[in-house]
């Protein structure tokens, strides 16, 4: 395995949720929080595609501070955390998938919100403990696809095979609370199993200018990653205007959610910790 700085191992552990000692998750200031964030969707946006009624959400973040470790604030119970006053990357695309998804169906409740969140977050679409949520991102990607919820379309849109061995939660135990449980480890391990054994597409940094017009704005953006052991880097969606193909995301570097200043090659590119994107085009709804 290559060397890896303190910086990038700590920096990639924090979008990867590693645990965080924080006062607030699944209670009633987050709870009241999102039922307030349910009740100021705007009811046009049901009208939209799917897609686009998930950029008209994630816009509507803009500004929401960049939290990690909101998932793992109690390491001894695995609950299906509320938590829409920070987000990290992953957590950002879940709320504008299942928001979009709830407008979809006129379900804006605070109870459907929580199913929903869980049927996308975990394997299978149900919380069955600390292994069942789909911690690698590349996997959310197939068990999603799986449920109908997105389709993987990197392949499709010019991508080729992802050749790389995935371990790297089990190879760095030691840096998640959860994983001094042998259960949980078994657990996680078998996911990179299943992870290794299944044919995976990205398109590398120096092809994503080519396929602009491939995308569509609200496509799921998986930043690969150059760490070993490591799938992916970062998340976002597409964003596209007359200027340009971009990536509306929870910025690590800049702390909140934003619209990425560059293009998304360009944005990719100026980082050597990521090398290419994995492509999900979610499911119009029924």
């Amino acid at each position: 395995m290559s060397t890896i700085t303190r910086a990038a191992l700590t920096a990639i552990l924090l979008c990867l949720l590693l645990p965080v000692n924080h006062s607030r998750g699944f209670d009633d200031y987050e709870n009241a929080k999102c039922k307030k964030k349910l009740a100021s969707l705007d009811a046009g946006w049901a009208n939209l595609p799917l897609n686009n009624a998930m950029v008209e959400i994630g816009k509507s973040f803009m500004g929401t501070p960049y939290v990690a470790g909101t998932l793992d604030e109690d390491p001894n119970r695995e609950k299906v955390v509320v938590h829409i006053t920070g987000l990290d990357c992953v957590t950002f695309v879940e709320n504008c998938l299942v928001m979009g998804r709830l407008l979809k169906e006129g379900k804006t409740d605070f109870d459907s919100y929580v199913k929903e969140l869980e049927k996308i977050r975990y394997r299978g679409g149900s919380n069955t403990g600390y292994p069942s949520r789909l911690h690698y991102f590349s996997d959310w990607i197939f068990d999603n696809e799986s449920k109908g919820i997105v389709k993987d379309i990197t392949r499709d849109i010019g991508g080729i095979v992802y050749d790389k061995y995935i371990d790297f939660m089990s190879a760095h135990s030691g840096s998640y609370k959860q994983l001094s449980d042998r259960g949980n480890l078994a657990g996680i391990q078998e996911a990179e199993s299943a992870i290794n054994s299944r044919e995976s597409f990205y398109i590398p940094e120096n092809m994503i200018a080519s396929v602009y017009d491939k995308l569509q704005s609200g496509d799921i953006i998986g930043i690969t990653s150059t760490l070993d052991g490591l799938d992916i880097a970062h998340t976002g969606l597409v964003y596209k205007d007359e200027t340009g193909t971009y990536l509306l995301h929870a910025s690590l570097k800049n702390k909140e959610v934003e619209i990425s200043r560059s293009e998304i090659q360009e944005y990719i590119t100026a980082n050597p910790k990521q090398d290419g994107i994995m492509v999900a085009r979610v499911t119009e709804m029924k």
